[in-house]
């Protein structure tokens, strides 16, 4: 085989993953505009790529604070850091209905998110990374816990009182 037929099918398979694996990748320029959207960006907003593509990621989804998020994005382009969003800092970036039989119990999916540079051949980076992962189990599993500290709690003061 060709190094060029290899490297096509290296490609084809890289790209099968980027739309298979379990993490919203989402890839946006300096203007904010949308250049790549999984297969799991799709599933959970309803929105084809083809939807999405070379459309402002604000326009696609309003309830985004642009000036918080562009603020979040600014050292991603101009550091080449990378930047980190928790759910227990902000549940969620994109309000996806929660899939999960398991843990039904919430109306949305819990998001940790990553902004990550990348970098072009050049050294300049022109476009970043969002990888968005589903946290909503261990939110729920995490809130029980706090609910249940805060009963056992209960429990002892009222268990002192009486005694």
């Amino acid at each position: 085989m060709s190094q060029h037929l290899d490297e096509l099918l290296e490609f084809h398979w890289m790209m099968d993953m980027l739309q298979t694996v379990d993490v919203g990748i989402v890839v946006l320029d300096r203007d904010f505009t949308v250049k790549v959207w999984n297969g799991f960006m799709e599933s959970h907003s309803g929105l084809l790529p083809s939807d999405v593509r070379d459309k402002s990621l604000f326009s696609l989804f309003p309830s985004i604070k642009q000036d918080w998020f562009m603020k979040k994005a600014k050292p991603v382009f101009d550091l080449k850091t990378r930047a980190f969003m928790t759910w227990e800092q902000r549940p969620y970036l994109f309000k996806f209905p929660n899939y999960r039989p398991i843990t039904g119990s919430e109306s949305f999916m819990y998001q940790n998110l990553t902004l990550s540079p990348l970098t072009s051949a050049t050294g300049k980076v022109d476009y970043i990374s969002m990888m968005i992962y589903d946290m909503t189990d261990v939110a729920v599993g995490k809130k029980q816990l706090e609910a249940l500290q805060v009963t056992m709690s209960e429990a002892q003061e009222a268990k002192n009182r009486f005694s």
